[in-house]
Formats: C-alpha cells, structure tokens, sequence
C-alpha cells in the first residue's frame, strides 16, 4: 500500500531572489550622479540595489563644495558585508580617488569572482577639472580594466587615458579600439561632447567590431548623471542576462527617455537631474 503522506524531505527548488547590482561609487547629495542615479536606475529598470561608497561629496545642482574620501578598509568592509550575504549579479564602478581604492576594489573582483563589472572611469569633471592623479589612473587601467566587461568613458576621459586629443567623429572608432589595447575586453566610448544635433556613441567589441550608436540630440539644462545612469543602466542589463551589445542599447534607450522626460522640469539652480523613473519596471524576480 502507497502512503498518501507528505515527503519531509527538503525541497530542492531555488529559492526566489531578486537581480542584484552593486554600485561602487561616490555619493552625491544632490541625488542626481553617483550611488543615488545609481540606485534610482536599478530600481527603474526591476532590479535590486546595492551600494559600497567611496567618497562623500557635498555637491548640488550647481557644483561640488566638498569631497570626503572613505578610507579603503570601510569599502572593503562594504563590498564584503554585500557580497557574502546576499550576492551580486553585475557591478557599476564608478569615481574611484586613490590607487588604494583602485587596488581595494580590483581584489574584491577576484576574490569573489563578481560578474559583469561595468567600469565608469570618472576622472574628468563636467568643468574640465581633473578629479584623479595620474598615478590613480594607471593603476585603474592596469588593475580594472582587464576585469571589467566593459568600460564607458566620455571623450575627455578617454583623451586623458590614450594621451591625445580627440575632435570630432572621425576619432572615435580608432580611440574606442585603441581603449581595447589598454586592456578592456570592450569599450563604450561616449561622444556626447562633441558638438552637433546629433549624438554618437561607438562600442567597441572583441575582434575589431565598432558598432556606432546614434540618436537625435535633447535640448535640455538637466544633464546631471548622464554618466552616472548610462553605465548603471548597462549594469542592470548585463545582469538580467542580455548580451553586451543588446545590454548597451537598451541602456541608451533607457537615458534618452530618462532625458527627454526630466527635460523642461525645474530642480535647483544648476544643471538639474534626469527623470529616472518616467516609466518604471516592476522589481524582477529569478531563480536562484
């Protein structure tokens, strides 16, 4: 005869999590770059938030008034507590002030093996100033950019890591494969300085592929995070499983709407922030 009672075995089925990404970057107190845009677009587009800072900025729409870097066995004490308990899916590197940060946050990428790490080389500010030494910033290309999936640098960062001077359109697929030379297994090279109606992007993959990205300029004065927010949108693509070049369009998509909704709304005296969550996505829910 067949007993009718219930197994008391444990269950083997995955237990339900969220899709988990880490931002690794400074904060801004205005809310509109750094860990806030961060965090503002994970949960805009279904995916859970974590953070490990490594600066304090007091900072508006008007600028920076002061930078308090967190000391680097605080932000190894983050990304640890993060990690061990509840786990990391994809990583958006952003400002990074010291080559022991840099050095902090490359052996946590080892240790734990952390996946599909997109790395912002935030080195310029929007004034031209310079926000990284140059030690800084060769450590950061020798330790991250091999780790990274993908680096995302604006056209004066990526002047500033290939020694030259870029001017216009014709220089971006030459400097976005000359950043794979520098040890990124791929690179998205952002042209959206450069002046024009229209913006261009170019991604440079393995095997020499430049795919250029266009898309119509939005006039605005609220331009605040565009950095910031691309390369989180990337992060939380690439750890919903879409493929780079997939990941990376639909980042951009994600932007051109967050601009073009925040576009004639007011915030602050300065260059205000984007309209994060103009049409978010409910938070996913996976398999473990």
């Amino acid at each position: 005869m067949t007993s009718s009672l219930p197994s008391s075995a444990p269950s083997t089925a995955p237990a339900p999590r969220y899709v988990r990404v880490l931002s690794i970057a400074g904060s801004d107190s205005g809310g509109g770059a750094g860990i806030q845009a961060d965090l503002k677009t994970f949960a805009a587009l279904g995916c859970y938030g974590m953070t490990a800072i490594t600066a304090i900025t007091a900072q508006n729409t008007q600028g920076v008034r002061a930078i308090h870097g967190v000391p680097p066995e605080i932000l190894r004490a983050q990304i640890d507590a993060v990690v061990e308990d509840i786990g990391v899916d994809a990583v958006k590197i952003g400002m990074l002030h010291s080559p022991d940060v840099v050095r902090v946050v490359a052996d946590a990428i080892r240790r734990y093996r952390l996946p599909h790490v997109v790395l912002d080389p935030v080195m310029v500010a929007t004034s031209g100033d310079r926000l990284s030494t140059q030690e800084t910033v060769q450590v950061l290309v020798r330790e991250l950019f091999p780790l990274a999936a993908v680096v995302t640098p604006n056209l004066d960062e990526a002047a500033l890591l290939l020694g030259r001077p870029l001017a216009g359109l014709d220089d971006l697929d030459a400097a976005a494969q000359a950043l794979l030379q520098l040890g990124a297994p791929a690179a998205l090279l952002k042209g959206g300085h450069l002046p024009g109606d229209e913006v261009v992007d170019v991604l440079a993959e393995p095997g020499g592929r430049c795919t250029r990205l266009s898309s119509q300029r939005i006039a605005t004065h609220n331009g605040h995070g565009t950095g910031c927010t691309l390369s989180s949108a990337i992060a939380a693509q690439l750890a919903q499983g879409l493929p780079l070049a997939q990941a990376v369009a639909q980042a951009r998509a994600y932007i051109l709407g967050a601009i073009a909704a925040g576009a004639g709304v007011h915030t602050g005296q300065g260059h205000g922030p984007l309209n994060h969550g103009y049409a978010p996505v409910a938070q996913r829910i996976v398999s473990a």
